[in-house]
């Protein structure tokens, strides 16, 4: 290990462990021809309700792990659950392609084209999880009280809007917290 920082990246990490740590992966004698970033991701409870019935792992970091291994395979098997300080924590080298996504950079069929890919990843990804007649109520769910003017259904119109105003709340109540020193 040649350097370690404690690491605030978005409200996702506010509170939590998060550490960003830089290895030399074979010590050998040029130092710095084989470096790799170590990210160290508190596993965190779930905001979603779990099925009774589904084998989940209790464990936050086995739990967040078994999800990026079945929606992105590639990710979920560059990961790995740990203990570190008495919390459940999920480790994985930073690669470029891990870069999250600007999209406010993007135009707007851009966007579009990446709000439709990364939606059929997760709706995939929770359909595996449902038998034909629950996969029959959701899609009857989500196409019922369509608004007119919003091509999504009002309740999820309603939870993203929630999710977004939990978000800047917190995030200004951590820099309220910042500026003050409490």
């Amino acid at each position: 290990m040649l350097d370690a920082a404690y690491w605030v990246k978005g409200c996702g990490s506010l509170g939590r462990l998060r550490y960003a740590v830089l290895l030399d992966v074979d010590g050998g004698v040029v130092e710095g021809d084989d470096l790799c970033l170590m990210d160290i991701k508190e596993g965190v409870k779930p905001a979603a309700p779990r099925y009774d019935d589904v084998a989940m792992p209790r464990d936050n970091a086995l739990r967040v792990l078994e999800g990026a291994r079945n929606l992105s395979p590639y990710l979920g098997e560059r990961m790995r659950a740990a203990r570190l300080l008495d919390r459940g924590v999920v480790i994985r080298e930073l690669l470029p392609q891990d870069m999250k996504l600007e999209i406010e950079a993007l135009d707007k069929d851009d966007a579009m084209q990446v709000a439709h890919y990364l939606a059929a990843v997760v709706g995939k990804a929770h359909a595996r999880q449902m038998d034909d007649a629950t996969k029959r109520e959701w899609r009857a769910e989500v196409g019922r009280n369509r608004s007119k003017t919003i091509d999504a259904p009002l309740w999820l119109w309603n939870s993203i809007v929630q999710l977004v105003s939990n978000h800047e709340a917190g995030y200004l109540e951590h820099c309220r917290r910042y500026a003050t020193g409490t």
